[in-house]
């Protein structure tokens, strides 16, 4: 693994440790998944509330060819924008959960 996907894989990590705590409740279970060999990173969210099973995916981040993925993005704001602020440029960030045509009318990286 090259320096430049160890200094990816810390500032993902960071960044989805910090989300953890930001979106961590009573109600329901905030699970960090690091695949830290295959290069995926999930926030999920577990538990109940008002009697209803809550289960979903807030964060998904995967590193692939030198770029990173954002597969799945929970937020409001949206985690592009604070990985560019922690050192990734945006040429190598790809916002994956949008389609091709869109991803070519944002700042970011198209794949």
């Amino acid at each position: 693994m090259d320096t430049l996907n160890l200094n990816y894989h810390s500032i993902v990590e960071k960044l989805l440790i910090e989300y953890a705590e930001f979106f961590k409740s009573d109600d329901a279970q905030i699970e960090l998944v690091f695949d830290r060999e295959r290069n995926h990173y999930l926030l999920v969210e577990i538990g109940w509330q008002d009697g209803y099973h809550i289960y979903g995916t807030l964060l998904h981040i995967d590193i692939v060819d030198d770029k990173v993925w954002i597969q799945q993005d929970g937020t409001e704001a949206g985690v592009a924008e604070e990985l560019v602020s922690a050192g990734i440029s945006k040429n190598a960030i790809v916002l994956g959960f949008k389609s091709m045509e869109r991803r070519k009318l944002t700042e970011f990286a198209v794949s």
